[in-house]
C-alpha cells in the first residue's frame, strides 16, 4: 500500500515531487489546471519529457490527476455537460502525456427534479467518451457523499453506473473515506468497514477499486455533508482508520489524503496514517 497525498504542482508537475517528499507522501495526486475554472491543462513535449524522467527517478507512484470542480458529466444542461466532458477528455489527454496512472473524475449529479435514470445514462455516456481517449492511464470514477443527485455515492450504484458504460475496461473506482461516511457507511467502526468493503466483494468491484482518498470527516454518518476533516480529528477517527488500512483491499490501493490546513498539518495527516497502518 502506498500512502500520498493531493499536492500543489506549482512551477508545473515537476513541483509536485518536492512537494510530495516535503509530506513524506509516496503516492501523488494533483490537479492539471485550476480546480475552479475551465481552463485546458496543456504541457510542452520536452517538459512532458523531463517530468517522465524525473518521476521514474522519484521512485514515487502512483501519480493520478484530478479534474477541476468543475466538471459535472451527469449535468441535466447539455451544452455544461459536453463542456465537462471535454475538459476531462483533456485531463485524460495530460495524463497520458506525462505518464499518470489515473484521472479522478466525480460520478457527477442531475440536477433537482432530474430523472435518477437520465442522470445515470448521461453520466454513463460521458464515462465512455472520456474513458475512451485513455490508453495507458485509467479514468477513476470517484464516488459521491450522497449528495442530492448524485449519479453514484454506494457501491451498488457504481456497479450500475459501470454496468451502464458498458463495463469499459479503462474505468476504475476512487472511494473517498469521508464521501463513504456521509452516505451512510459506518466507516467509524470495525463492523461497519468490514461491511463496506464485503459489498465489493459481492458487486464483483474488487478490480475496479484502485484510490482511496483517505480523509475523516467533519459531519456524523449519514450526513451527506462533504467536508473533510485531518486524520483522526473527525467523526471517523483513528480507530476507524486503523481498520480501513488494515482491510485487505484497501492495501491493493493507493491511499490518498485531501485534508486541510498547513503543510505541517498535513504531514502530520500522513505520518498518521503510516502509523496506523502497521
Amino acid at each position: 500500500m502506498r500512502i500520498g497525498a493531493h499536492v500543489p504542482a506549482h512551477g508545473g508537475p515537476i513541483g509536485a515531487i518536492d512537494a510530495a517528499r516535503d509530506l513524506g507522501a509516496d503516492a501523488v495526486q494533483i490537479w492539471a489546471s485550476n480546480p475552479r475554472q475551465w481552463a485546458t491543462p496543456a504541457i510542452e513535449d520536452q517538459r512532458a519529457e523531463e517530468f517522465r524522467a524525473a518521476w521514474r527517478e522519484s521512485r514515487l507512484g502512483p501519480l493520478v490527476i484530478h479534474t477541476p470542480y468543475v466538471v459535472n458529466v451527469a449535468s441535466p444542461n447539455p451544452d455544461f455537460r459536453r463542456r465537462s466532458v471535454d475538459l476531462a477528455v483533456a485531463t485524460v489527454a495530460f495524463a497520458e502525456e506525462i505518464g499518470a496512472d489515473g484521472v479522478v473524475v466525480h460520478s457527477g449529479a442531475g440536477g433537482a427534479g432530474t430523472d435518477p435514470e437520465e442522470a445515470l445514462a448521461a453520466g454513463a455516456a460521458s464515462f465512455v467518451r472520456i474513458a475512451g481517449e485513455a490508453e495507458e492511464s485509467r479514468v477513476l470514477i470517484e464516488l459521491m457523499a450522497g449528495t442530492a443527485g448524485a449519479v453514484a455515492s454506494t457501491f451498488a450504484e457504481a456497479r450500475a453506473l459501470l454496468d451502464a458504460s458498458g463495463g469499459h475496461p479503462r474505468l476504475g473506482l476512487c472511494a473517498d473515506t469521508s464521501h463513504l461516511f456521509a452516505t451512510g457507511y459506518a466507516l467509524d467502526t470495525e463492523v461497519g468497514v468490514t461491511e463496506c468493503f464485503a459489498e465489493v466483494h459481492e458487486l464483483g468491484l474488487v478490480r475496479r477499486l484502485r484510490l482511496v482518498h483517505a480523509n475523516d470527516a467533519a459531519f456524523g454518518r449519514g450526513s451527506h455533508r462533504d467536508r473533510h476533516a485531518n486524520i483522526g480529528r473527525g467523526e471517523i477517527g483513528e480507530p476507524g482508520f486503523r481498520a480501513i488500512l488494515h482491510h485487505p483491499l484497501v492495501q491493493r490501493c493507493a491511499v490518498v489524503i485531501e485534508t486541510p490546513g498547513s503543510t505541517e498539518e498535513r504531514r502530520r495527516d500522513v505520518a498518521t496514517l503510516r502509523r496506523l497502518a502497521q
